[in-house]
């Protein structure tokens, strides 16, 4: 992700758009605005150490913020979680507000914990865990934390099941509910949890690690408000959201008015091999942006879909790119208006399946930059790989215990105004990082054969795109193993931008008795049973490229030909002949 720049940089830069401001001094602003921001990077941290799951623990996808006490609103979140994740807890945390009124309020030890999509999350593999923070008897603040937990239940081990039509079939649908109640645990829905997921231990391990993180967040606000008083705290707050807003509206104001338009498209959903349209239209108005999704495909069968707040979310994590010196709170939102037609791919409701909603939601980035990059090319890199690839690889061991390898792989980045991109980089959409291989292979009986930067992957550009990768997964079990996939790109490549070339697209096969083949749904595809000694292989897209292939100096070209980035024969294809004068 790009930098989002620390609290005192946004303040310094604020004060020089605006001049001082009455109420708290800068300084402390800047203090009260790094030690909260630590506070959520410390929660972070916490989970991270001590979750089971290699998921949480080794990828960091997980996340923890600080939210407003009567709105639920972001106003603080950490630098290492998933921004996707705090975007959308605000919304979880007005769900745990409007469920705690029902029976008279919060009270000081309640935890809620849930993992509904349609109300406030992403997919049923999130599970968030929120707790209201007491001050003198009175509410402060909240709490949350979330982490992708291993598996919940549902028809397919892991919980990617790209044939779903309805959640019910992704996993356990659990509502905000209380875990803790005024400090007490309740061990009776902590018992229905556990019963319906494949790896209890590891789910217990993940639901303690989350509360030990809200335990730390407890009592680092505590010791920073005894130190500050809550006033000031509250004060200091409420100036980072102006301050947000103040930023952002200059940002916009600097743009071109106008009104730009992409669209680009997943491949399925995994139920009807059609094409499916996603549409945005970008306009600024003075200090105002608004991004209209008008022209996305209607909601769907398969599980793509996702629901409003996942939208807005991600429209916050792309203005966060665009405009990475903003401070991470709630009032970035505030000078933007978002159009998200009803019943849409954008807006699905209950029960509609959401298991897949980070391929639906990296084509959203896709489309806000590609519309962002004929506004402000210099401020929009190319398309990234566009797929987390999540592949489930599960079975039994001879002694009966079940297995199940979950991950998601990394591709290229898009090129960008300064350089060329990131190869075999995480998705776009996080801080959450690929699994190392050594890790997976410990955990499971499996091998990796091949994990190797992809040959040709990139996209042609005066900045490149980065190289996609190829992971070769052998299983090792003698029993065997049932393989579940669930990508995209697989036809619509990524595409570069301000005259950039697109990259490869995804592939991904797996090996049977009479050789190898591919998912006939092109990425997405369940119950591929796999012999001891069969393999799959998954060859992710590269990054879209940055400006015209023309103006790509004939000496870069030798060196990527003399790295093995690309063939002398793909060279010529993208670039013409004339790199062979600097051949060595």
């Amino acid at each position: 992700m790009a930098h989002v720049g620390t609290a005192g940089e946004a303040v310094d830069r604020t004060e020089k758009a605006r001049g001082p401001e009455q109420g708290i001094d800068p300084i402390t602003l800047a203090i009260l605005a790094g030690r909260m921001e630590q506070i959520a990077d410390e929660m972070d941290a916490t989970l991270f150490r001590s979750a089971f799951n290699p998921i949480i623990a080794e990828a960091h996808d997980a996340s923890h913020g600080i939210y407003h006490a009567e709105t639920g609103e972001t106003m603080v979140q950490g630098k290492n979680g998933l921004p996707i994740f705090v975007g959308v807890m605000a919304f979880a945390v007005k769900a745990v507000i409007d469920k705690a009124a029902e029976s008279g309020g919060p009270k000081d030890g309640d935890v809620w914990i849930f993992n509904d999509a349609h109300i406030g999350g992403t997919h049923l593999s999130d599970m968030r865990l929120v707790r209201p923070y007491f001050r003198e008897g009175k509410l402060f603040c909240w709490l949350a934390s979330v982490g992708h937990w291993h598996d919940v239940g549902g028809a397919v081990p892991g919980n990617y099941n790209p044939a779903a039509t309805e959640v019910f079939q992704e996993a356990v649908v659990l509502p905000p509910v209380k875990l803790m109640a005024e400090g007490e645990l309740r061990t009776d829905i902590l018992d229905i949890i556990l019963r319906n997921t494949r790896l209890p231990q590891s789910a217990e391990g993940d639901v303690n690690g989350q509360l030990g993180a809200l335990d730390l967040g407890i009592k680092r606000l505590d010791a920073l408000l005894d130190e500050y008083g809550g006033d000031t705290v509250n004060e200091a707050l409420a100036a980072l959201a102006v301050r947000a807003e103040t930023l952002l509206r200059r940002e916009v104001e600097a743009l071109p008015d106008g009104r730009w338009e992409a669209i680009d498209y997943l491949d399925n959903d995994g139920i009807t091999d059609v094409p499916l349209p996603i549409k945005v239209a970008l306009e600024v108005k003075g200090d105002r942006l608004s991004l209209d999704f008008t022209g996305c495909a209607p909601q769907v069968a398969g599980p793509i879909n996702i629901a409003l707040p996942t939208s807005i979310a991600c429209v916050y994590v792309a203005i966060k790119h665009i405009f990475p010196s903003l401070p991470a709170n709630a009032g970035v939102m505030k000078p933007i208006d978002i159009k998200v037609p009803a019943h849409s791919l954008l807006s699905a409701e209950f029960p509609a399946p959401t298991g897949g909603y980070t391929e639906t939601i990296l084509r959203m980035i896709d489309v806000i930059f590609s519309a962002a990059s004929q506004a402000a090319p210099d401020r929009v890199v190319a398309n990234a790989y566009g797929t987390i690839n999540a592949l489930s690889i599960a079975g039994k061991k001879s002694n009966g215990q079940r297995w199940v390898m979950f991950s998601f792989y990394g591709g290229g980045h898009g090129g960008t105004p300064e350089g060329n991109g990131l190869n075999h980089g995480s998705a776009p959409i996080s801080m959450a990082t690929i699994p190392p291989v050594e890790i997976l292979e410990a955990a499971y009986p499996v091998a990796f054969r091949q994990w190797a930067l992809r040959e040709g992957s990139a996209g042609a550009g005066k900045h490149r795109g980065g190289l996609g990768a190829v992971y070769e997964i052998e299983v090792l079990e003698e029993n065997g193993a049932e393989a579940f996939f669930f990508g995209e790109r697989g036809k619509f490549p990524p595409k570069g931008v301000a005259g950039g070339g697109d990259a490869a697209v995804n592939r991904f096969d797996y090996e049977q008795d009479d050789g190898w083949h591919q998912p006939p749904m092109t990425s997405k595809m369940r119950g591929i049973v796999l012999k001891q000694g069969q393999k799959v292989r998954l060859q992710s897209p590269g990054g879209g490229g940055y400006g015209p292939a023309s103006e790509r100096p004939a000496a870069e070209v030798a060196r990527d030909v003399a790295l093995g980035y690309l063939s002398a024969d793909q060279a010529d294809a993208a670039y013409g002949n004339a790199w062979r004068g600097n051949a060595e």
